[in-house]
């Protein structure tokens, strides 16, 4: 199993180099990968953000889901990034979601950020966010 990078994700997920996204696209298609955490935390901040393509959060969910879904691909976490993937669509942010995705074995994570608080709350996962005053 081979460990891809951002950069090969974000050529298959925006097309916008035809070379590119068929190197991409072949080797995605053609060998057994692993997508870890934090390439699709930066996969997801690339194709959202301003600083890159500012895709609208509905087409960078569709992006995250199908490439997790491809069959030649594991997903490290995959139960825990379809969580944070559900919450990032219910308005968390994503890398928010990932964080707190992964406390369920601790007491919660704590947080002074408000805007984690009410998306959390909107989530149904305040009892795993703890606010610090």
């Amino acid at each position: 199993m081979i460990a891809v990078d951002t950069n090969i994700l974000v050529r298959y997920a925006v097309k916008d180099d035809r070379r590119q996204t068929v190197a991409a696209t072949e080797f995605l298609k053609n060998n057994a990968c692993l997508i870890l955490k934090t390439v699709l935390l930066e996969l997801a901040w690339v194709l959202s953000s301003a600083s890159g393509y500012n895709l609208p959060r509905t087409v960078v969910i569709e992006r995250l889901r199908h490439i997790c879904g491809l069959a030649t691909l594991t997903v490290e976490d995959a139960v825990l990034v379809a969580q944070a993937i559900n919450w990032y669509e219910q308005g968390m942010d994503f890398a928010d979601a990932l964080h707190v995705t992964q406390c369920a074995t601790f007491d919660g994570f704590a947080t002074m950020d408000r805007r984690l608080i009410t998306a959390g709350a909107k989530c149904s996962v305040t009892s795993a966010i703890l606010e610090v005053a």
